[in-house]
């Protein structure tokens, strides 16, 4: 937990910050509306007494407290998929449209890309980009069980995402959830932070503006992006975003969110960054029983 002393400053309640940091993380699955619906799915965990709590910022999510998530027949026939609660902010905020073109840049294992394919309704073009061959194994297989249809699979460097596989026509929504230092994921996976290091969390910063830069780039004007990460780090968040607002055509969106949240900082160990980054949201696991984490909505405007 030392490592997380640095947040202190930012943090409300940091003994409730910790204590929650040090729970075990609550079991929480997402309908898949591709195959089923929310209320048959309910009426499918009723049937097997499967106790669940709804929750209440989306219909789609129910937490399984006394279950796991795969060991029931719904989730084995593609009708739930374990995804951690603030997994399915992103997304959500992306609010992607049928039949519209969408980018997950950062895509496997793919819990956010069939999350995106079921509010897409199967439709349209979704193409779901990551560069590690074991984790693109992952997200087939996960497409396969809960029945998505409309992916493109691609396996490349997001930062050097090519358009003219698919006609070269720019996206109207991209997803960027990078790869981070993970230290919001405390509560189900206890060694985190053993080798945390400030060095990897600059490394990994410059990636992620790369990723997001790339993802505005290639979505048309009007369009919209969404960047998260499961950090709490401001170098690789709020100094993410600051950075594309300086460097590219975009500005922050304020959007609302049915889970409690701090703003986005403009301040941090004597750096300032653009005011309109406090209409990014953090979540701190101790305002909804939930993993840490952070999301920011842009619109591109040129």
């Amino acid at each position: 937990m030392e490592v997380l002393e640095r947040y202190e400053p930012l943090i409300d309640d940091v003994d409730a910050f910790y204590a929650a940091c040090e729970r075990p993380l609550p079991s929480v699955v997402r309908v898949n509306t591709i195959k089923t619906t929310v209320e048959r799915a309910r009426r499918a965990l009723d049937d097997e007494g499967i106790p669940y709590e709804p929750t209440a910022w989306n219909p789609r999510v129910l937490k399984l407290p006394d279950t796991q998530p795969g060991s029931n027949w719904p989730y084995f026939h593609g009708w739930l998929h374990g995804q951690e609660e603030v997994s399915a902010v992103p997304a959500t905020v992306l609010d992607p449209e049928p039949g519209e073109r969408v980018w997950d840049a950062c895509a496997a294992p793919g819990s956010k890309t069939t999350q995106l394919a079921a509010m897409m309704e199967d439709s349209g073009l979704l193409v779901a980009t990551d560069n590690n061959l074991g984790r693109i194994s992952a997200l087939r297989s996960n497409a396969e069980r809960l029945g998505v249809t409309n992916v493109g699979i691609t396996r490349e460097d997001a930062r050097n995402h090519s358009l003219k596989p698919w006609d070269g026509e720019e996206y109207d929504r991209a997803l960027v959830d990078v790869p981070c230092s993970c230290e919001g994921t405390i509560r189900k996976n206890p060694d985190t932070l053993d080798e945390w290091s400030f060095d990897h969390v600059e490394g990994i910063a410059g990636i992620q503006k790369g990723i997001l830069r790339r993802a505005i780039q290639a979505t048309r004007e009007g369009g919209t992006v969404v960047y998260s990460t499961c950090t709490f780090a401001p170098e690789e968040n709020e100094a993410v975003l600051d950075h594309a607002l300086a460097e590219e055509d975009c500005e922050m969106v304020p959007f609302d969110l049915d889970l409690e949240s701090a703003p986005g900082i403009t301040e941090w160990q004597g750096r300032t960054y653009d005011d309109s980054v406090r209409e990014a949201k953090r979540i701190y696991p101790h305002h909804n029983d939930t993993g840490g984490f952070f999301c920011a909505k842009l619109e591109v405007t040129g």
